[in-house]
């Protein structure tokens, strides 16, 4: 295991800030020394949190599936503090249901915020990462190495972003720059609270094998996150058991493939009587994502 570094001095972007793993986040690598600069599309929210920094801060209003916005942060960030020496890449959205009659919208917006989002934002600062030898977190999950049925969208988008990473780890590391994948399971936020609305998510969701079908405080998980950030680590683990997921990861299409045909056609009959219920972005974070494309449709 690596040796932790000080954050005292270090610059770090966050993204998805306003709420949920970005907002504390912000605030645990505020509190041990950094400047935090927070990005997301919910001004409010992201002032209130950088009202709450213990230290240095500010930010910015972007989506960051943007290319010339997230640019301009990266521009902005660098012009305001100096430098950027770590980037975490965290902002997603998430849907649910039957791929066969869900929303193509919000399906779709699923890849864009979670995957383009973070190619996007990775394209954005990396510039200012190699003059800093840096630091680049992509936030990917459970759903990287394990698929799920109703979860097409989410699981597509997070196993995306971490051979993303993969890849990108082996381009930039001779140049000094770090690159981490952090894998959240189940993580009480508003993204899973709105989730769990969904009643036949919800007891899908819970026929899952322990520990995989629990949902997990958010501090401790945010607290392995920064310690993987303090350490540059390759890999994150928000929970414990998920670093064990990762040698066995090969069997696991083919188990799931064979219990979850069971587990649908038990659930059937509800999915079928909700069948044409327009499933749109969860939480907080998914209507933050609708109302801001709609005002600029507007």
């Amino acid at each position: 295991m690596s040796a932790r570094n000080s954050l005292e001095g270090q610059v770090a972007v966050v993204t998805g800030a306003a709420r949920g793993v970005g907002e504390l986040l912000a605030r645990k690598l505020s509190a041990r020394g950094a400047t935090v600069a927070l990005v997301g599309l919910e001004p409010d929210e992201l002032k209130r949190v950088a009202d709450t920094l213990h230290g240095e801060g500010g930010h910015w209003h972007a989506d960051v599936t943007d290319h010339a916005a997230m640019a301009q942060v990266a521009r902005e960030v660098k012009e305001r503090f100096g430098k950027v020496d770590i980037v975490v890449a965290n902002a997603g959205v998430a849907t649910g249901g039957p791929f066969v009659d869900s929303d193509e919208r919000a399906w779709n917006r699923v890849i864009e915020v979670n995957l383009i989002g973070s190619a996007t934002t990775a394209r954005a600062f990396l510039p200012v990462l190699l003059e800093s030898r840096g630091y680049l977190l992509q936030i990917a999950s459970l759903a990287a190495i394990t698929p799920a049925p109703l979860m097409t969208a989410y699981c597509a988008s997070k196993s995306g972003v971490e051979a993303f990473a993969h890849s990108l780890r082996a381009e930039v590391g001779y140049r000094g720059v770090r690159v981490g994948v952090g894998y959240l399971s189940w993580t009480d936020t508003d993204m899973v609270r709105g989730a769990d609305e969904d009643e036949v998510l919800r007891d899908l969701r819970a026929t899952l094998p322990w520990p995989s079908n629990r949902t997990y405080p958010l501090g401790p998980a945010v607290d392995r996150l920064v310690a993987g950030i303090e350490r540059r680590s390759a890999h994150v683990y928000g929970q414990w058991w998920l670093r064990g997921m990762q040698s066995f990861r090969g069997y696991l299409p083919a188990l799931i493939g064979t219990v979850g045909q069971r587990e649908m056609r038990r659930f059937a009959p509800r999915l079928e009587a909700a069948s044409g219920t327009r499933r749109g972005l969860v939480g907080a974070g998914g209507g933050a994502d609708e109302a801001a494309r709609s005002s600029r449709r507007g």
